[in-house]
């Protein structure tokens, strides 16, 4: 299970469980792969349902390798992510929330 209070999320991959989480490495990997000013803009875009599906890859790629995945986004066009598109949306967001509030005020 995913621990909440560290910020992490379940992703599944082929079958796969993974743990993804954003450390603070990870969200300057995110920020540098979104060429966003700031997080808030990439926050302000999910709460406004303005995201791409390059903002969800992202946001999946740097929460897995955050929590030690060794992939890239390349790795994620050929696998499968339970739950699909729908559920990968959710996971992003999900992490993004739990990357900035405490379980439970997301």
């Amino acid at each position: 299970m995913a621990n909440p209070w560290t910020g992490e999320v379940a992703i599944w991959l082929d079958g796969q469980r993974h743990v993804a989480k954003l450390t603070l490495g990870a969200l300057a990997e995110l920020e540098d792969a979104l060429e966003t000013e700031t997080l808030i803009d990439l926050v302000e875009r999910f709460e406004g349902r303005r995201f791409s599906t390059r903002d969800v890859l992202a946001l999946i790629v740097a929460g897995l390798r955050g929590g030690g995945w060794q992939g890239s986004a390349a790795d994620l066009r050929t696998v499968e992510i339970g739950g699909g598109p729908v559920e990968a949306a959710r996971a992003a967001a999900e992490l993004l929330a739990r990357a900035f509030s405490l379980p439970g005020e997301a």
